[in-house]
């Protein structure tokens, strides 16, 4: 299994900029997607961000220009830098990895985008 740990979130204003990290440990060696969600109040779990072993990135469009995803294998972690940010960007912000065997994901980290 595969534990996540995410940190980083906080209170921004409009426009502004949150780094936040997500840190991986237990079986790292069978990871093979990791990425981001987000959950927004009244509203369903949406996937952000994502990338492969091999590099291979995915955004959501609303994300797309804003946000940038990256990895550091030798420290089992995964990034969001999120610029720009909106109100809309404000949810609870979840780290997820995936493996031919299971899928994990962290407890969340809120961030809050203040008009």
């Amino acid at each position: 299994q595969v534990q996540l740990v995410e940190s980083g979130g906080g209170l921004v204003r409009t426009g502004g900029s949150l780094t936040l990290s997500c840190a991986a440990s237990g079986t790292v060696s069978s990871i093979n997607t990791m990425g981001w969600y987000h959950h927004r109040p009244g509203e369903q779990r949406e996937l952000v961000a994502t990338m492969t072993n091999d590099g291979v990135t995915n955004y959501a469009d609303s994300v797309k220009g804003r946000f940038t995803i990256s990895r550091d294998k030798a420290k089992n972690s995964v990034y969001l830098q999120m610029n720009s940010l909106k109100p809309g960007d404000t949810a609870v912000y979840y780290c997820y990895a995936d493996g031919p065997t299971f899928w994990s994901m962290g407890q969340g980290t809120q961030v809050t985008v203040s008009s």
